[in-house]
């Protein structure tokens, strides 16, 4: 626990409006309750956040990072400021854009958003490079007369915040509830045995996926005892080659140049040793 944290008494979780991940303030008043509108301050300046929770003894926290401050509970005033800004946003992100255009600038605006006191403006644009957008600050600065914040983010950023419906019919997971963008691999989709065709395991974002993930662990322990696919093994005397399992069903495909078999997991594989690497192969894969 920090030492900036030991200065609050209470600990409370708070939310922003478009974003599904909770943050901890702190505070010397125990007052403020579920729902109720506050207004913090972040790194970013006073923003308005909503409170999720009851609060919590500081001392019964596990604190990793400096606690900023609830300032107070947000009054009408405060409400209708951030009405206001919603508007001006949209306003200044069509200044940007007239000045991005003018400027001949490879770059994508997404969104802007202003701190209550509007005292700072967060702009967030996609670019395929980074942009030298200093020329564009000079010009945003004689329109907006605050101070700019230009953030790159990337694709699944990008994704997140436009949102959208997933192949599944669903809202993509990450506009839903991801908080934190997780490795996807394409082996994820081979433990899967799903079928390797990047257009179809691609979400919105362009990137694999970050529902290969959710199961990978699951079809890793179905797989621990199994041959790997196309590997050679004994069955009832005969070598067969293992052309498809079905981890679900527990159903297996063995063929040789006389047969195939379908035959249950159980079966097929009553007579398989998974190999153990030797040391050679170990040392290989160090």
């Amino acid at each position: 626990m920090t030492e900036q944290s030991q200065v609050y008494k209470f600990v409370y979780s708070v939310r922003f409006e478009g974003n599904k991940k909770a943050y901890s303030f702190g505070t010397n008043d125990n007052n403020y309750k579920a729902e109720d509108r506050v207004v913090v301050e972040t790194s970013r300046g006073m923003e308005l956040g909503t409170v999720i929770t009851d609060y919590h003894l500081t001392e019964n926290v596990n604190i990793h990072s400096e606690l900023k401050p609830i300032l107070h509970k947000a009054s009408q005033s405060d409400l209708d400021r951030y009405i206001n800004n919603i508007q001006a946003a949209k306003d200044a992100l069509k200044i940007c854009e007239r000045d991005v255009k003018h400027l001949n600038l490879n770059m994508q605006l997404i969104s802007a958003e202003y701190t209550l006191d509007k005292s700072k403006i967060i702009i967030v644009y996609v670019a395929d490079e980074r942009v030298d957008f200093r020329e564009l600050l000079k010009e945003l600065a004689g329109h907006l007369h605050c101070r700019i914040e230009l953030r790159q983010i990337g694709p699944r950023d990008k994704a997140k915040i436009v949102g959208g419906i997933g192949t599944c019919g669903m809202e993509t997971c990450c506009s839903r509830y991801l908080n934190d963008f997780d490795v996807v691999s394409i082996n994820m989709a081979k433990n899967q045995n799903l079928a390797l065709n990047i257009q179809k395991l691609s979400g919105q974002c362009g990137k694999l996926m970050c529902c290969l993930k959710y199961e990978d662990e699951n079809y890793k322990c179905m797989k621990k005892d199994c041959p790997k696919q196309n590997e050679l093994i004994d069955y009832n005397g005969k070598k067969y080659r293992v052309t498809g399992m079905n981890l679900l069903t527990k159903q297996a495909k063995l063929e040789n140049r006389e047969e195939t078999l379908f035959l249950g997991f159980d079966d097929a594989f009553k007579d398989y040793v998974k190999k153990e690497p030797n040391e050679t192969t170990e040392k290989l894969s160090k």
